[in-house]
């Protein structure tokens, strides 16, 4: 059977990112699948981030949590902020520009297939548009799982993923028929907020990068976690920030001392204490536990 051209990886992203993750699933899909995911990403966009191409191997959808910035499809200029998608095809030209002092972080998926066109038109996304949706928080949360599982191993990451965007498609096509009301707009700021945390939570440290970054006052984020999570905003993210850290020490290994640095930790034993207040036991007991192939008496928490 034909195939796509395989497609070298270095030609397909920008290198004006940092923070990014990647993932791969199959660059040379074959030209009878009916929809196949080809890759996705998460990026944090440099402010001289610009990108500004004629063609694309693939269709591309583009989600944005953070930041501003423009896309030019088709000649046609779209703002982006955050909750707003976009898609681009094959032959779809296309420019990216952030704003340099409010950075673009966004998330991104390519499709390849014979259905492609006719699924995106059912979500109202058709290649050279963009849109704003309302239900950001549950989007940016679907985009984080499907990263998630996109950069594991194992007999079923291909069935998760091809899930995971099925459940990300349904969610956009969703979203073209809601308005939001007023009463549910400080729900929606939360979940905008909660998303951006979780995306960013290896690199965040304190409520007023929070709040600088998605454009609001930190005494109304602390009233939306009260509300909605039943914890302040600070304890959300220690407890985000140290379960990435359980999964980093789990699968990588390493020493303790490493992976406070990698989270900001000047002080391992900070680190220690403040991981040991999360989950219940001590870094260096975990690693321990996991180096002998048993498990901890304490489970890790995960929420």
């Amino acid at each position: 059977m034909s195939k796509i051209v395989r497609t070298d990886t270095a030609s397909l992203l920008s290198k004006q990112v940092s923070d990014a993750r990647y993932f791969f699933l199959n660059l040379a899909p074959r030209r009878t699948d009916k929809l196949k995911l080809v890759m996705g990403g998460f990026e944090h966009c440099n402010p001289d981030y610009a990108v500004a191409r004629a063609r694309f191997p693939y269709t591309s959808i583009e989600y944005v949590v953070a930041g501003r910035g423009f896309a030019i499809l088709e000649e046609q200029q779209h703002e982006l902020r955050p909750g707003v998608i976009f898609a681009y095809g094959p032959r779809t030209t296309h420019e990216i520009h952030t704003e340099t002092n409010d950075v673009l972080v966004k998330y991104f998926f390519s499709l390849a297939g014979v259905e492609v066109k006719s699924r995106l038109r059912r979500c109202q996304l058709a290649p050279g548009h963009a849109r704003y949706l309302t239900l950001h928080g549950e989007i940016a949360n679907g985009f984080e799982a499907l990263m998630r599982e996109g950069q594991r191993t194992g007999p079923q990451r291909q069935e998760l993923c091809a899930n995971l965007v099925e459940y990300l498609l349904l969610k956009i096509e969703d979203a073209a028929s809601l308005t939001v009301h007023p009463n549910e707009r400080a729900r929606e700021a939360f979940l905008r907020c909660k998303a951006y945390i979780d995306a960013e939570a290896e690199h965040l440290h304190t409520l007023g990068e929070v709040a600088r970054a998605i454009g609001a006052e930190a005494s109304s984020i602390c009233r939306w976690f009260r509300r909605y999570e039943g914890v302040s905003p600070y304890q959300y993210l220690l407890r985000r920030r140290m379960n990435l850290a359980a999964e980093k020490l789990i699968e990588h290994g390493g020493l303790v001392k490493e992976t406070a640095s990698c989270f900001g930790f000047a002080d391992p034993f900070h680190f220690s204490h403040q991981f040991k207040a999360v989950h219940g036991i001590s870094p260096s007991d975990l690693l321990r536990y996991n180096r002998a192939g048993s498990s901890p008496r304490t489970s890790i928490q995960s929420r």
